[in-house]
């Protein structure tokens, strides 16, 4: 059986909450919009319960994370889109189960490029843009915002220069400055930009500053002048302060400042200062005022030949510097410091009086030169001179007055110039003096007028000075006393003496030759005199010549020298032969017979006299002797003795020489035979007894 009964009906609803799976996400175009265009990315879940909140966020390298949009809608609209949009994009979906993040998507965008922006280091600015200094490294950097990035063209004076972004001036120059054009291209967009500016390049001027006193009206002010032109820009100067009265004026290039002259303390500096842009501080120049020492010097020269004088006045020194002027400024120009002026002249010129005047700010008065051209003036402190032959002699010239100075010129006694550097005169000058000097005079060429000449471009004038020259009294006369050859006939002795005393200084010996030619006409031929021996001393009277040629024929005089005079020659004397020399041999050859003979004879009596038995009659002719036993025995006896003494002299007697007489000599204890005093009866027979025998002979030489 079926039972039926009603129950309470509950209805539940049942909601099934899915989670979310990570979505997608897609843009609607390219990841790379170009600025300005509408961008969509849509987010899609496939699963997931509703309702889903979407919420995007952006990445970027400047910002981090930032979101861009919360809510329900799927859809991100970009519009316009720009280069802020830039960056990764996610989107992450919530629902009430959990929450799902989609993977990035970046988004590019494309721009630019911007205008460019150009720096330049180091900095500067100047009126019509930027400036740099000369000679400094200069950069200029080009920045455009571009995606993609640009690419950069330097521009000069709308000509290329380079490429890239940065361009350098190592060392910029002052011919450098003009425009400079930064051209960025964005070639993805094929867009340009470009921004130009104008750069200057500052420099000093040239060299250095100037600081100088100058005069100003009429010279009875003074004018301080400070000045630096040129560069760029313009230096700014300006005196600095002296006093609370002073006034400080800023110029440009110059800056000047006028005093009274008359106010001014001598030596006084003033500064001036200078400022430029590319000087790193001021520059300082300094100008001292002062009034010089002394005056003005004047002089006069003229040029070469007369043609014209120069009219010189100087004060040197100073500031303002002096000005000169020549007779008030009628004649030249007004100088400073040195005035000079030139003319033609002529002999009218001649006592004509120039006046230099000098003018200065600082002087209370003026103060002049004179000078007055003059024709030259000479004199000698002696008119007439003498001297003594082969001595020098100096003569003076004095210029004692010449306005152009002027030199003296000499002319010798032939009228002619003299040379300075002849070796027969010599001139010295010095301080308007001239010294001429006339070396080993000669009487007959040196004696006359000798003239000293001065001469300007206004006039002349010339001085005569005598000169005599004198002979040195003659020497005495000499004659030849001896002259005689040696025995070759090489050389020659002679000998001399003076006819009387006399003032002397030498004697000098001459020598002629005369030589045998082999002309038929001519037999012998004569040479000149020729001098062999000279400066013989005053006091010796014989010389010997030797180097002759015995085969020539030569003949000799003698001359007296004093200084430069020279005496009459002797007579000329031809050399005499030696004497004979045979008679001294002669004489020695009978001198050596005579004595050979003497000694013979005395070996003979002294054999006879010993051996009279042998030969008893020669002993008897000789000796005249008696009977052996009277004549001991008589011999003995003293009336005897004169017998006996006669015998024995007789017996010592021998030959005389005849070429020269002889004188004997006995020595003492000897007896007149030359032996000792025993009786000859005495003697043995038998017996050599020695015999003493002094022969002593005297030669005569002719």
């Amino acid at each position: 059986m079926c039972l039926t009964s009603k129950l309470p009906a509950i209805y539940i609803d049942l909601v099934v909450l899915v989670p979310v799976v990570r979505p997608s996400l897609q843009p609607d175009k390219a990841d790379k919009p170009e600025e300005g265009a509408t961008v969509l990315m849509n987010c899609t879940v496939e699963v997931g319960t509703r309702p889903i909140t979407y919420v995007w966020k952006r990445f970027s390298v400047l910002q981090g994370w930032s979101t861009v949009q919360v809510g329900g809608d799927h859809m991100l609209v970009l519009s316009p889109v720009s280069r802020d949009h830039s960056g990764s994009y996610t989107c992450t979906v919530r629902n009430v189960v959990n929450e799902e993040t989609s993977g990035s998507f970046y988004l590019d965008v494309i721009y630019g490029p911007d205008e460019p922006l150009i720096n330049i280091e180091p900095y500067a600015i100047s009126e019509t843009g930027y400036a740099a200094n000369e000679m400094e490294k200069v950069t200029l950097n080009c920045t455009a915002s571009s995606n993609p990035p640009c690419q950069y063209i330097w521009l000069y004076n709308n000509s290329e220069l380079d490429k890239g972004q940065m361009y350098t001036f190592p060392k910029i120059s002052r011919t450098q400055t003009g425009l400079y054009t930064c051209l960025a291209t964005n070639l993805y967009l094929n867009r340009r930009t470009t921004h130009t500016i104008i750069l200057t390049v500052y420099y000093l001027p040239e060299g250095s500053p100037t600081c100088t006193a100058l005069p100003q009206n009429q010279y009875t002010d003074v004018a301080l002048w400070c000045t630096w032109p040129g560069g760029l820009p313009l230096a700014q100067l300006y005196w600095m302060k002296q006093s609370e009265a002073d006034r400080v004026i800023v110029s440009k290039a110059n800056a000047t400042v006028v005093k009274r002259g008359t106010e001014l303390k001598n030596s006084t500096t003033y500064y001036c200062s200078i400022s430029h842009p590319s000087l790193k501080r001021n520059l300082t120049c300094a100008t001292t005022v002062v009034m010089p020492s002394g005056g003005p010097n004047c002089s006069a020269v003229a040029t070469r030949l007369n043609e014209f004088i120069m009219l010189t006045c100087e004060w040197t020194g100073g500031l303002p510097r002096i000005t000169l002027q020549w007779n008030g400024g009628e004649v030249g120009d007004v100088r400073e410091s040195s005035n000079i002026y030139v003319f033609k002249p002529d002999r009218t010129y001649n006592g004509k009086l120039f006046t230099c005047t000098a003018l200065h700010p600082m002087m209370s008065r003026q103060s002049t030169c004179r000078l007055k051209l003059e024709a030259p003036v000479l004199d000698s402190p002696s008119m007439t001179n003498s001297i003594l032959e082969g001595n020098s002699i100096q003569m003076l010239c004095n210029l004692k007055l010449a306005m152009p100075s002027s030199e003296i010129t000499w002319f010798d006694n032939n009228n002619q110039e003299i040379i300075t550097d002849s070796q027969k005169y010599g001139i010295y000058k010095e301080d308007g003096t001239s010294n001429l000097t006339v070396r080993e005079t000669v009487w007959d060429k040196d004696s006359g007028h000798y003239r000293c000449m001065a001469s300007n471009a206004v006039g002349n004038t010339s001085l005569l000075i005598h000169l005599t020259v004198t002979k040195y009294p003659t020497p005495p006369n000499v004659t030849i006393s001896k002259l005689t050859y040696s025995r070759q006939r090489t050389e020659v002795d002679v000998e001399w003496m003076t006819q009387w005393a006399g003032n002397l200084t030498g004697f000098m010996v001459q020598r002629q030759a005369s030589i045998r030619s082999t002309s038929p006409k001519k037999s012998v031929q004569t040479l000149p005199w020729d001098t062999v021996a000279n400066d013989i001393e005053p006091n010796i009277r014989g010389h010997k010549l030797a180097g002759l040629d015995p085969a020539i024929v030569y003949a000799f005089r003698i001359l007296a020298i004093n200084h430069k005079t020279t005496g009459f020659p002797s007579e000329v004397k031809t050399p005499a032969d030696p004497p004979n020399n045979v008679y001294p041999a002669a004489i020695g050859a009978g001198f050596a017979g005579m004595l050979v003979a003497a000694v013979a004879c005395l070996l003979a009596f002294q054999y006879i006299a010993r051996h009279r038995e042998n030969h008893p009659r020669l002993h008897d002719w000789f000796f005249r002797g008696q009977s052996g036993a009277e004549a001991r025995e008589n011999i003995r006896q003293p009336e005897d003795a004169e017998t006996a003494a006669d015998l024995e002299q007789e017996a010592s007697v021998s030959p005389q020489p005849t070429a020269a007489p002889e004188t004997p000599a006995q020595e003492p204890g000897e007896g007149p035979s030359g032996t000792a005093d025993v009786p000859l009866s005495e003697m043995p027979a038998s017996e050599d007894i020695p015999v003493n025998v002094t022969i002593t002979v005297t030669a005569a030489s002719s």
